[in-house]
């Protein structure tokens, strides 16, 4: 009877649940699909930015889409340059997504190049890219939850041009199908990615012309990146010096598998900046789904065990509970406030570390953006990386397909044990750097 009970009680949560999904998807404001067809011109005031994309995710027959929430065989590569209209018809921290086909370079974000690239070809990119960045260094981004392939695009775009940072900019995608109901397939196509990103550290690791490395997650991609350091640290004994910065926002993983990931990298691990938010929505319920166990991008930093725990570890903790943020759920902040991401974005160009101030960097940034509602991604353009996160037009569009992809397929995840294999691979495979 208890059992029953219990199950009951389960039932009605997860009713609620997804009523809560179905309440945000009403309210979202929409954008086109296939925004990622080039466009043959481009604003006069408007700025470009031209990253490295590499991607798990399977390749779209819709060129205006390129990549899909399955995933590939392999890893692929593309040279994406993206236009992003003037201060005076955007604001910072936004993602102006166009409202109609073709986008207006003058006032939309628009897509200029999508040039498909072999594993040299991005080598090539990568060495040139490095060579123009005053310090030669490199900035992995790597999205969360219900991302679709092109809002990874504008996202990271809109991250780099607001950050100001001079690194040479490498987007890292993996296979989310864009839907609040594909959670458990988003978690295990971070899985899935591990080791292709682990690889391809360990090629950022090896170039020469490399010389520093900074990351940055956002909720369910942090747990992709702290894996596959983690993978790297075990298989080398060590992480190498040249990773500097690994920024962690909003991070949705748990606290105790964090305390493991951090042990198994040893005492040489990157300098940790972590962004908390203790009145994280998202995270609360995603707390609920994995047990209860509290997710690392929402505890009290300085409360026992957490404050010593971090202190011990070196890790930097931004707290973001009292900014404002522009949606309800609260796990949006990182995002939403783009004096942060300058902030980050002048640190690591001027060569600084994030953690080299114990004290004033929070207050700094508290300063900066307390009382301020930059809109990143308001309604539109809006990248939420979480367990419940504010849905777009595409999964709204796509929610009978995604609902039928996350029940209704079966997917063989059995791990297989790969061969010994020739690391000089690097970035194109998927498969572990034995």
């Amino acid at each position: 009877m208890q059992l029953c009970k219990k199950v009951m009680r389960s039932e009605r949560r997860y009713g609620a649940f997804i009523l809560l999904l179905a309440i945000l998807a009403s309210g979202c404001a929409s954008h086109p699909k296939n925004v990622l067809a080039p466009v043959a011109e481009t604003a006069p005031a408007a700025s470009q930015v031209d990253m490295l994309v590499t991607t798990t995710r399977k390749r779209s027959t819709n060129p205006g889409e390129m990549f899909s929430g399955e995933r590939g065989l392999a890893p692929a590569f593309a040279d994406i340059t993206v236009s992003i209209p003037p201060k005076t018809v955007r604001k910072e921290g936004e993602v102006a997504w166009p409202k109609r086909l073709p986008p207006n370079p003058a006032t939309d974000f628009a897509t200029l190049k999508t040039d498909d690239l072999t594993l040299d070809e991005a080598k090539q990119w990568l060495r040139t890219g490095v060579r123009k960045s005053p310090d030669r260094s490199v900035l992995v981004f790597v999205h969360g939850f219900n991302n679709r392939f092109e809002s990874s695009v504008f996202r990271f775009a809109q991250i780099v041009k607001d950050s100001g940072v001079h690194s040479a900019p490498i987007l890292v995608t993996w296979p989310s199908r864009g839907s609040l109901l594909a959670y458990g397939y988003d978690r295990e196509s971070t899985n899935y990615t591990r080791n292709a990103l682990e690889n391809l550290f360990q090629y950022l690791a090896r170039d020469p012309e490399v010389k520093e490395v900074s990351v940055l997650a956002h909720s369910m991609g942090n747990w992709l990146a702290l894996e596959s350091l983690r993978q790297m640290a075990i298989r080398n004994g060590k992480l190498p010096a040249k990773f500097t910065n690994v920024m962690l926002a909003a991070p949705d993983v748990d606290v105790d598998v964090f305390r493991s990931q951090i042990a198994d990298m040893g005492s040489q691990h990157p300098r940790f900046t972590l962004f908390v938010s203790r009145d994280d929505r998202a995270l609360a319920l995603s707390r609920r789904i994995w047990g209860d166990i509290p997710r690392l991008g929402s505890i009290d930093p300085e409360q026992a065990p957490y404050k010593a725990e971090l202190e011990n570890n070196k890790i930097a903790v931004i707290d973001l509970t009292k900014i404002k943020a522009g949606d309800d759920l609260h796990h949006s902040k990182f995002a939403e406030s783009p004096e942060i991401v300058q902030l980050i974005g002048q640190r690591i160009s001027e060569g600084q570390t994030l953690t080299d101030s114990k004290t004033g960097l929070g207050d700094q940034i508290l300063a900066a953006t307390t009382g301020t509602a930059a809109a990143a991604g308001g309604a539109a353009g809006l990248i939420l990386a979480a367990p419940v996160a504010v849905v777009d037009q595409a999964t709204r569009d796509n929610y009978g397909d995604q609902l039928s992809g996350t029940f209704g397929v079966s997917q063989n995840t059995t791990t297989k044990k790969a061969p010994a294999r020739d690391c000089s691979a690097g970035l194109a495979s998927t498969r572990r750097c034995d």
